[in-house]
């Protein structure tokens, strides 16, 4: 039998006591504040629901936001840790917009507590979403001249060759007399994963007619979240991300890490040993590595005739004198990956979706199509005709308005700050 004297006992329930009351000390932040909050739960704050699965991340941002309606700024709690959550868009353009210079940083998950914390072999940790400081601020600039209208012109080309490849396989089906009756999440994700492959790590699959490519297996393998490894590697980023950070731990599998990133290694020594040149961005991130990918100041990018686009940010035009390591380089291509393969076909998802229940909207965006395939004479459609299809990217607008793929954002304040209402 085991014994336990009183004193043990005693010092083991101080202990637990002290521990509880120095927790529960977090959860009085917005008592001391004019800011109304939901009453949390122990350990859990106010995101219980989410983390027991009783509510999806889309389902509990709304409940969080709607919870005080007449006031422009609320609070909760993402387990021991407050978080405001802004209502007003003049505040939300504030601080993104005014006063981004302190809100340059996402929230330290899956990166680590501070810049000085993460590791160089991480993946996700590197990538231009996780960094933060001015390593963001530098690898920003480098990336920032990638994405200008003269080289996504050359990327267009890449994205209509997988668009021409997926009609040209509908044709051929309804030719062999087959039924066209596709999912068409996984149609969308498929195509989403073919132009990835192509633009970001320079590979041409065909996920419609080689159903089980390795390039498409192992992507979706990467983004499955529900593993119970993963999802407590989840729990261990959002609740101890300085321990994360230590332990280098990342929610990329390694295995499926090593994959694509000696696929991306080896694309690249084959291009140098060759001299081969290709608009993607396996070629931009080796002019990084060179020193060659600029700004053109010369340069004219397409004017848009009423496009939902933002002016370029002097963040993307700074200069600085970083040498990146091979790894933080590959990072950004795993970002591309990450940040499209789903939130593309989900908001394409979507997307047919509402054209199937608005037929005069589907109608008069069909209209737009055939006017600008008549006006190309046969040609193949360029950057500078799509951006003549005003209607088009009313469409899109509207989509991603009423179904964003993304359904929160969330900011860190580098410094103290003050808003004056």
């Amino acid at each position: 039998m085991v014994q336990v004297d009183l004193f043990t006992a005693g010092a083991v329930f101080a202990i637990i006591l002290l521990a509880y009351h120095y927790l529960s000390k977090r959860y009085e932040y917005f008592l001391t504040k004019p800011i109304p909050c939901l009453k949390p739960t122990f350990l859990v704050g106010n995101t219980g629901a989410m983390l027991f699965r009783q509510r999806d991340i889309a389902a509990q941002v709304k409940a969080l936001y709607y919870a005080f309606p007449d006031f422009k700024i609320t609070g909760f709690y993402d387990l021991m840790n407050p978080i405001f959550m802004l209502r007003d868009p003049d505040v939300i353009k504030k601080i993104g917009v005014k006063d981004f210079d302190v809100f340059m940083d996402h929230t330290p998950t899956m990166a680590g507590a501070t810049e000085a914390e993460v590791s160089g072999e991480q993946l996700f940790a590197n990538s231009l979403f996780a960094l933060r400081g001015s390593k963001w601020r530098d690898m920003r600039a480098t990336l920032s001249p990638a994405f200008t209208g003269s080289k996504m012109r050359h990327m267009f080309e890449l994205v209509a060759e997988c668009a021409v490849s997926m009609s040209d396989f509908f044709k051929a089906e309804a030719k062999a007399g087959k039924k066209l009756e596709f999912e068409m999440k996984d149609t969308f994700s498929r195509f989403g994963n073919d132009v990835i492959a192509t633009v970001a790590f320079g590979i041409k699959v065909d996920s419609m007619r080689d159903r089980e490519n390795d390039f498409f297996v192992k992507g979706k393998q990467m983004l499955n979240f529900q593993s119970l490894i993963v999802l407590l590697k989840f729990f261990v980023f959002r609740a101890l991300p300085s321990l994360a950070a230590k332990l280098e731990l990342d929610f990329i599998d390694k295995d499926l890490a090593r994959y694509f990133k000696g696929m991306i290694i080896d694309n690249m020594k084959q291009r140098d040993a060759h001299g081969i040149i290709r608009n993607d961005m396996i070629h931009m991130l080796m002019e990084v590595q060179k020193g060659a990918l600029k700004h053109q100041k010369d340069e004219k990018d397409t004017k848009d005739a009423g496009f939902a686009t933002v002016e370029e940010s002097t963040v993307g035009k700074s200069t600085h004198s970083r040498v990146w390591t091979e790894n933080e380089l590959i990072a950004q291509c795993f970002l591309f990956f990450l940040a499209g393969f789903d939130t593309v076909s989900t908001c394409m998802t979507f997307l047919t979706y509402e054209l199937a229940l608005n037929p005069e909207i589907q109608n008069r965006l069909y209209e737009e199509i055939m006017e600008t395939e008549r006006s190309l004479n046969g040609s193949p459609l360029n950057y500078e005709t799509l951006q003549k299809m005003v209607y088009m990217d009313m469409v899109v607008s509207e989509a991603l308005r009423k179904w964003p793929p993304a359904v929160v954002s969330d900011r860190y304040s580098n410094r103290d700050y003050t808003y004056d209402d």
